[in-house]
């Protein structure tokens, strides 16, 4: 029996997770989880699994939920998530959305438990750091994301020295079809209608700016040690190829499959095994019929050219990059901001930044928080 500790139980990831631990009782246990105000999925989720310890964002919740499940520990706020990831567990599945995952992350490092990571944020923020630290002490992070588990799988026995490059495939997101100049008066309804894939509010917000794209580029540059220069991304509409592996004798290998985020969720949490997964979702290539790759055009898709720009520069830009979108995201699903503006934020952001080079963990929070303040500061004028 594996016992599964879960870091945003209640967003996606987490959900399809319970899925997955619900027709697998015999394999994994929930022993602990987090999440933020939606105290009836709380209330569920507890009924259902009986986990050791929960972690809610609000103390007054945490109160009324100690009175309701005595026989349940709750905790709440940051220290909650840090309790959280360090709970004696076999796995923890980061699935919180934003830096906000950083901290328990390194946390649950310290405490040398094996992390299926799904809060790319984490990375970029602080991917010098996390790497270093989990190989320190020899703590395995296995990608969640469709495209990073894609590439951890075609690279699975291969020599890491014969890799020319990394192909991330993007299905273009809810805007694709549309010009940058036919984005300007786009709605938040129309950004979260993602073609291909159901996902959070904010990872699809970012799907369509592209930035999700670029936060990926810098997550891969971190999991699997390669520069920039070996890190491509094609938009593949059908988000079939979830990514590519190019070898240097120029042999490609690819993970295929239907859009079904319960299947890198799985393999995370079996790995190196796989089982069956319960009412799947088969690829029929026959009915697919054929698949189509493009260019992604970097001046439509300015976000991925910022996401570039701020991991080749490294250092404290891309923490900003981050901060800066996380805010703007938020601003624009507020209604406070145009779709188009989400970018130029982040772009003046980071123009704006004295970047600092090899920057510790509270120089990290200091510069995330910062950036915060000023773009909210923006926003507010």
């Amino acid at each position: 029996m594996k016992k599964i500790s879960i870091l945003g139980v209640t967003g996606s990831i987490g959900t399809q997770t319970l899925n997955i631990i619900q027709n697998n009782e015999e394999r994994f246990q929930l022993v602990a989880m987090s999440a933020g105000r939606n105290i009836p999925l709380v209330e569920q989720t507890i009924e259902r699994f009986q986990p050791k310890l929960v972690s809610v964002m609000e103390e007054a919740d945490a109160e009324r939920l100690r009175v309701r499940y005595p026989n349940t520990s709750f905790v709440s706020g940051t220290l909650g998530l840090k309790e959280v990831a360090t709970y004696e567990s076999d796995l923890l599945i980061t699935a919180v959305v934003g830096s906000v995952g950083l901290e328990p992350t390194l946390a649950a490092i310290e405490a040398r438990i094996p992390i299926a990571l799904a809060n790319k944020e984490t990375l970029v923020a602080a991917g010098h750091i996390v790497m270093k630290r989990a190989k320190e002490l020899n703590v395995p992070i296995i990608p969640v994301d469709s495209e990073h588990s894609a590439l951890f799988q075609a690279m699975n026995g291969e020599n890491p020295k014969t890799i020319r490059r990394l192909i991330i495939t993007a299905s273009g997101g809810s805007f694709r079809h549309l010009t940058r100049d036919e984005l300007a008066n786009v709605t938040v309804e129309q950004a979260l209608a993602h073609p291909n894939w159901a996902m959070g509010n904010k990872l699809t917000i970012d799907s369509a700016t592209m930035m999700n794209k670029g936060l990926e580029v810098i997550e891969a540059h971190h999991l699997f040690n390669l520069p920039f220069d070996q890190i491509d991304c094609v938009m593949h509409r059908e988000s079939i190829i979830h990514s590519i592996v190019e070898f240097c004798d120029t042999s490609m290998i690819a993970q295929l499959g239907s859009p079904d985020m319960r299947v890198p969720i799985q393999y995370a949490m079996t790995y190196p095994d796989r089982i069956p997964m319960q009412e799947p979702k088969t690829l029929d290539l026959v009915a697919l019929g054929q698949m189509n790759f493009e260019t992604l055009d970097v001046n439509r898709f300015k976000a991925l050219a910022l996401a570039y720009e701020a991991g080749r520069t490294g250092g404290s830009l891309p923490t900003v990059m981050n901060a800066a979108n996380e805010v703007a995201v938020a601003a624009f699903m507020a209604g406070c901001i145009s779709f188009l503006q989400i970018d130029e934020m982040v772009e003046r952001s980071m123009e704006r930044h004295t970047v600092i080079q090899n920057p510790d963990l509270q120089t990290i929070l200091e510069v995330d928080a910062m950036t915060r303040r000023e773009i909210t500061a923006t926003i507010e004028k």
